[in-house]
């Protein structure tokens, strides 16, 4: 294909991210675009252009923002089954969600983040329009695209709110379908890991055809996709990681109010030969050995059962089970999706149209067994008839030797909890579009969509049952088969399935959200000043969204162990919006000036509960000569507050935290840095302030590596607004012939300013200003604002760290990114068509700030490893200086031959901003090597292989993640296999 003269006609771009990813060509006039995706396939209806970012078509269809374009051959090429998995390569890209993301009934939701500034600053569209929403949070799971017909993705990587509206700050992603085709096509892809696991299979069948004469067009597609679950015990990796002190054996939790005598504790491990027991082993948690003997689970003293087997693991001297071997670390997967559009031209001048969509997706996520945690916890009378006899023992030296106890433990006789997450989504959209007078026309159109999820937690451990259990005089046995026996693994690992259906439940929770919209655009033409007709846009638009969340009766009254609870809610936002664009070419084919345009564009958004935003957009272009173009832009973009933002319920998540010293952790553990610092005695006087019992602060312990996050709504929150800039430059070889007759090259700065940003409070933050590890709480006041986010149990146990949503500081970020194409023809190799290719697309970040709060000092987070994020949090899971994605190989007509390489450079942890004193190791740079390959075995029929991670690169340490790395980040799965086909009939 001949990229010369017209490379510039559509994009006026950054190179296609297809380049990067080894498709053939640069994004180009979108007809061209299209039908060298499809030659030798289906015909294609290319009448209708689209330019990604403008209202308007304007000269050349030439793009003033930075935009990426991947196509459909790119995207088949990553050898993967998930959209994101292929668009988070790119350096423009931040990991968001994917298969390995979530849990908890949060899982598998797949998610965007361009420039690490949140999933839900950025606009996911499909055929530049709104998608509907997955989640209260305003963001889009992208596995409802209908891939089957996916003709390619557009990407700004700038502020696009003036044009768009809300939610674009950071850009837009734009998904393109085919427009038409006549045909049938066909599409499968299998893969699985060298180990025999992870497998993946994804099939679409698409069919196309023109009616009446060619006066309509109708295309129908259909996919259905499946991925299996892997779970950490099949990876060494995952051995030792997040060792949780909730153990499958049970222990007995000393209360330092009743605590049991020294000399009792010393009596009985006496008798099992132990002496020399720390002088606090009353306050120790003790666990029990299969024969009825105790150890102490702080240095595993007498401790007889399984080392580095059936799920234990001695670290540190201390008894750990770690949960690294029972989650998974990728979730299953089936997604089912049927995808229709027609258009029919009624008159000559006039179209009308229609899309329906429906997607059946259902996610499992798996995140271990169930452990006495959250909520009042259950405890054991002293008339329970399974009581080992050493323990009475101990029991009865207490003051108040009849009171019930509190045990900690692992529920291993029960199922891992797993959730089924159903997500089924509709939309509905009709229109009519047109031609009002010559050079004016209109679109008018209205979309309905729902989105209804269904949260099915398995296996869900019910307090109260237990309880009821611990409570009865002959242990339960009169309610189920044999009773409930915690005490030691082998009595509990015998619990009897009457007993497990008695104390579990299947829980059942749903969201629903709606979404209403209507939109009528015009176009017209304006003026010419001779180098073509100025042009304007005008939209109007009204859009609403309402959602509905009913939890579990039990989930609602925090009655099922280990998850934290939630509320009823409800909520409505409705906005109405005014836009215009205009564009003004100014001269074109003079000296020096080939082409000189501005344009801009203003929207006033009118939003229900927030009031009136206004954003506004200004841009220049200039081509001096036709090889080189140089652009610029300036917008206030603005984010409202979404749906979930204003009216969330109290809903509990889980934060992690980690362990000591190691990590922050409690920072009343007696291991934590904030203990063992100067200002330890201070930490400590705040700790029995808020609830930890005077005489159980000097062995006070956190038992494990997360504690609950409360995340609420709140209906003051204001806008945010965002100041960006994007300059780029794009130059095209002036070479006719040789070497370099095919090289292009552009470059693109962008900086962006958000202030106001709507955020929940970050659960470490609170922890570290809480207890003044940042200067925050310099008098250790229990009555500081942070400190009164923290919520401690009767035992001083931190269960909750509130996070509500709020209008924090700001983030600002400034980058460049660079992207090459070059070609050379290599008819040498016997293939006139032949090629050899370098396609190279890097992202340097000058910088990543982040304001936690009005006022308080700008912490940096360039070049920052944040394993503990969110899949929408500031600061974001990684924010590398460097990354880049680079690939090389042949290609012709009829074969490809490539690599791919992928690299990230070195990061520091994320300690290293928060306790900088004590900052935990970064990552090394991280780089993947990836085989393809396809080939053309008739006019219609293609094939197509590939190994990813061809060296089989491992996972790298994260410090602050809690299972020591980042599994939506780096390759948790290693080498794997793909082979796929594609057919046009």
């Amino acid at each position: 294909m001949t990229l010369r003269g017209t490379r510039l006609a559509f994009s006026a771009s950054l190179l296609t991210v297809a380049a990067a990813l080894s498709a053939p060509a640069l994004a180009q006039d979108a007809a061209q675009d299209s039908a060298s995706d499809q030659a030798a396939e289906a015909p294609v209806d290319t009448k209708e252009i689209i330019v990604t970012g403008s209202l308007i078509q304007r000269p050349n269809n030439t793009a003033v923002s930075p935009i990426v374009s991947v196509s459909e051959t790119a995207l088949k090429e990553t050898g993967q089954v998930n959209l994101q998995d292929a668009l988070n390569q790119f350096p423009s890209f931040t990991t968001a969600g994917n298969a390995n993301t979530g849990g908890q009934g949060t899982g598998g939701r797949a998610s965007v983040n361009l420039h690490g500034l949140g999933t839900n600053r950025n606009l996911v569209l499909l055929d530049g329009k709104r998608l509907p929403l997955s989640d209260i949070n305003g963001n889009v799971d992208i596995n409802i695209l209908p891939d089957s017909i996916m003709g390619g993705v557009d990407v700004i990587t700038g502020g696009a709110s003036a044009i768009y509206g809300s939610d674009a700050i950071s850009g837009v992603v734009n998904f393109k379908t085919l427009r038409a085709f006549d045909g049938v096509r066909v599409d499968m892809q299998n893969s699985i890991s060298e180990k025999g696991d992870g497998y993946k299979f994804n099939g679409s069948l698409a069919f196309g055809s023109g009616f009446a004469q060619d006066r309509g067009h109708v295309i129908a597609a259909f996919s259905y996709a499946k991925q299996d679950s892997i779970n950490g015990s099949s990876r060494d990796f995952f051995f030792d990681k997040t060792p949780s002190s909730f153990i499958g054996t049970g222990t007995f939790v000393p209360s330092a109010t009743n605590a049991p005598t020294v000399d009792a504790l010393t009596g009985v491990f006496g008798g099992y030969g132990i002496s020399g027991l720390p002088g606090n082993v009353n306050l120790l948690n003790l666990g029990f050995n299969n024969d009825g003997t105790l150890f102490t689970q702080t240095g595993a003293r007498n401790y007889k059962g399984a080392n580095g087997t059936n799920g234990y693991l001695v670290v540190g001297s201390n008894v750990r089970m770690p949960v690294g071997q029972q989650v998974d670390f990728a979730n299953g997967l089936e997604r089912k999706t049927a995808f229709m559009k027609a258009d029919y031209d009624l008159t000559p001048s006039l179209t009308a149209y229609g899309q329906f969509m429906y997607v059946d997706l259902t996610v499992k996520t798996a995140s271990g067994g169930s452990l006495t945690q959250f909520g009042t916890l259950t405890s054991v009378p002293v008339s329970n008839p399974f009581i080992p006899q050493d323990l009475r023992t101990i029991l009865a030296s207490r003051p108040n030797p009849n009171a019930p106890f509190t045990w900690n433990g692992r529920y291993v006789g029960v199922p891992y909890k797993n959730w089924d997450e159903n997500y089924t989504v509709q939309q509905y959209m009709a229109g009519v579009k047109g031609d009002i007078a010559s050079g004016w026309s209109f679109d008018l159109w209205g979309a309905y969509d729902q989105s209804v999820h269904d949260q099915q937690l398995n296996d869900a451990v019910v307090k109260s049952r237990v309880q009821t259990l611990l409570n009865a005089a002959d242990g339960g046995a009169s309610i189920c088969a044999g009773g409930f026996n915690p005490f030691g693994d082998a009595n509990a690992r015998s619990l009897s399935q009457a007993c497990v259906d008695y104390i579990t439940k299947t829980a059942f929770s749903q969201e629903k959200l709606q979404q209403t919209q209507a939109q009528l655009q015009v176009n017209g033409k304006l003026f010419d000043l001779g180098a073509g007709p100025a042009q304007i846009a005008l939209v109007a638009g009204y859009r609403k969204n309402t959602f509905r969340y009913t939890p579990d009766s039990d989930l609602r009254t925090q009655n099922i162990e280990a998850v934290i609870a939630s509320q009823p809610a409800s909520g409505r936002i409705s906005v109405k919006e005014f836009a215009a664009q205009v564009d003004v070419p100014l001269l074109a084919d003079k000296p020096f000036v080939r082409e000189l345009g501005i344009g801009g564009a203003i929207r006033y958004s009118d939003y229900s509960v927030t009031g009136g935003v206004t954003s506004y957009e200004l841009d220049a272009r200039w081509k001096p000569v036709d090889q080189i173009l140089l652009r610029g832009s300036y917008q206030r973009a603005v984010r409202a507050p979404n749906i979930g933002e204003l009216f969330s319920p109290q809903t509990g998540t889980q934060l992690v935290i980690g362990t000591p010293p190691g990590a922050l952790g409690d920072p009343c553990d007696v291991r934590s840095t904030a203990r063992t610092g100067a200002n330890g005695a201070q930490v400590a006087a705040l700790c029995v302030a808020q609830g930890i019992p005077q005489a159980a602060i000097s062995s006070y312990t956190f038992p494990t590596t997360a504690t609950g996050q409360l995340v609420s709504g709140n209906t003051n929150l204001t806008p945010e607004r965002a100041d960006t800039y994007n300059i780029g430059l794009v130059i095209n070889s002036p070479a006719q012939s040789g070497l370099f007759a095919d090289l292009t090259l552009s470059v693109d700065y962008y900086n962006i300013a958000v202030k106001n940003v709507i955020s929940t409070v970050p659960g470490l933050t609170v922890l570290s200003k809480c207890f003044n590890l940042d200067g925050s709480n310099p008098s250790y006041d229990k009555n500081n604002l942070y400190c009164g986010l923290l919520v401690r149990d009767a035992g001083g146990q931190l269960t909750t760290v509130a996070t509500p949503y709020l209008n924090l500081g700001s983030v600002k970020t400034d980058g460049v990114e660079a992207q090459l194409n070059w070609t050379v023809p290599a008819r040498f190799l016997g293939d006139e068509s032949g090629r050899l290719f370098l396609n190279e697309a890097i992202g340097w970040l000058h910088s990543y700030k982040l304001q936690l709060l009005p006022g308080a000092a700008t912490l940096d987070y360039t070049g920052i490893s944040n394993g503990a994020a969110g899949v929408s949090s500031l600061p974001p899971r990684a924010t590398p200086k460097w990354k880049a994605l680079t690939s090389f190989g042949y290609r012709s007509d009829a074969a490809t031959l490539g690599m791919r390489w992928r690299y990230q450079s070195a990061m520091k942890d994320t300690t290293s901003v928060l306790t900088p004193a004590t900052a935990q190791v970064g990552v090394g740079a991280y780089s993947l090597w990836d085989l393809f390959g396809s080939v053309k075995v008739a006019k219609s029929f293609e094939l197509r292989a590939g190994v990813n991670n061809l060296f089989d690169r491992g996972l790298p340490f994260v410090s602050s993640s809690q299972n020591g790395t980042d599994v939506a980040l780096y390759d948790p799965v290693g080498r794997s296999f793909y082979m796929g086909f594609k057919a046009n009939f």
